[in-house]
């Protein structure tokens, strides 16, 4: 693999990304590639992102993985993220890609990982440049989402009343209420070892809000007659799994599900096997690195 350290514009700010490239490319030769977002609040090298990218690129893939605005090494207000300015930053790297002398501009898709996937999907359903859309462990209703998430007695009341505190706040003061991470979006603490380093750890009240009111199923048919593909763990201590299901039933063919066992939230940086084989089995039938896709004119 060969890594290419990069950065972009998107609605004015400068954003980090690196691109792989597959070894023994030749002089003119374009490849397919694939965009893999990071997860809530964390940042490009996160091993949701950095382990796909290296299984895409020893398939002979490009890729790019990017820090979000706010996130990582990109400029824009640290901490604050908002689901509709990530889709114009995915969008954006879409645009980058395109003009790629290695990466072929008719056969760019986007991945990501929970929140990422979430973008992902949003992304793909309102912009018809992207070519495929593979979501790991993702949501589409964010109000039902974070219903479930906060599902013990009393803590979707209290999540909703930190809304409410939020938007007092800023009308109040002008400023954004700060709040940690797990008041939003839940972990537990056998899995918080994969929040990484630079990841986010307190943020805005809007960024709760933002995710409240995002509504990717509402867009997820709109990625058809384009492959997509969704994954979740049967058992997933983070996103709840009807989520990703829900999203699917949403979507048309050619559009597959795959829920795992022996697998959590994290299914890329746990390095499943199993999810490795079913990714690799898809691309190669929707999105192969050489030759024809599998016939998409059904609907």
């Amino acid at each position: 693999m060969i890594e290419e350290r990069v950065t972009f514009i998107s609605d004015g700010l400068k954003l980090s990304a690196v691109i792989g490239l597959p070894e023994g490319l030749k002089a003119g030769e374009k490849r397919p590639a694939m965009i893999v977002l990071h997860g809530f609040g964390s940042t490009k090298d996160a091993g949701n992102v950095v382990t796909p990218c290296t299984m895409l690129n020893a398939l002979g893939y490009a890729t790019l993985r990017f820090d979000f605005r706010g996130c990582g090494d990109s400029e824009g207000e640290h901490s604050r993220l908002i689901c509709l300015e990530q889709v114009s930053d995915t969008r954006h790297a879409l645009s980058l890609l395109e003009s790629h002398a290695h990466i072929d501009a008719k056969r760019i898709g986007v991945m990501g990982s929970s929140f990422g996937a979430a973008v992902a999907v949003y992304a793909a359903g309102i912009d018809k440049r992207f070519a495929c859309c593979i979501s790991a462990s993702g949501w589409g209703n964010g109000a039902k989402k974070f219903e479930a998430q906060h599902s013990a007695p009393g803590a979707f009341d209290k999540f909703m009343a930190m809304l409410a505190e939020g938007r007092a706040h800023r009308e109040q003061t002008g400023t954004s209420l700060m709040v940690s991470r797990y008041d939003i979006v839940p972990i537990p603490p056998s899995l918080r070892g994969h929040v990484i380093t630079k990841s986010i750890m307190t943020m805005p009240v809007e960024t709760a809000q933002s995710m409240y009111d995002f509504m990717a199923e509402n867009v997820v048919s709109q990625i058809s007659p384009r492959p997509s593909l969704f994954l979740h763990s049967a058992v997933d201590s983070v996103t709840p799994t009807q989520q990703t299901i829900d999203m699917f039933t949403r979507a048309r063919a050619p559009a597959e599900l795959h829920l795992f066992s022996g697998t959590d939230h994290f299914m890329f940086a746990e390095k499943n096997k199993r999810v490795h084989e079913v990714v690799t089995t898809w691309l190669n039938t929707f999105f192969p690195v050489h030759g024809e896709p599998l016939s998409l004119d059904h609907h």
